[in-house]
């Protein structure tokens, strides 16, 4: 599965986009820097009963943006992506 694909995935199960979950954790201060993984994924799994696997999907867009590392990029592992931004802005959305 690709990591867009986690994303696309959070947003059917929650409704809200992935941009729109970034804000909530902003306003929660779970981006703040020394915030833990586990907490945020409690948070995601609390609200919105996220697991794991699309829970640390988005610690990784909280934390560190829609930005993914290149090795991924045109590959076929597990966290392939066609490009090293992943889209927050919802499904609909997505050019």
């Amino acid at each position: 599965m690709t990591f867009q694909a986690y994303l696309d995935a959070v947003e059917r199960k929650t409704g809200l986009t992935p941009r729109r979950l970034v804000a909530i954790a902003h306003e929660k201060g779970l981006d703040a820097p020394g915030t833990k993984a586990g907490e945020i994924l409690a948070w995601l799994k609390a609200d919105y009963d996220l697991g794991r696997g699309h829970g640390m999907a988005m610690v990784h867009v909280i934390q560190k943006s829609e930005r993914i590392d290149a090795k991924h990029v045109g590959t076929t592992g597990v966290h392939r992506d066609d490009a090293d931004t992943l889209w927050l802005d919802g499904i609909a959305t997505r050019p």
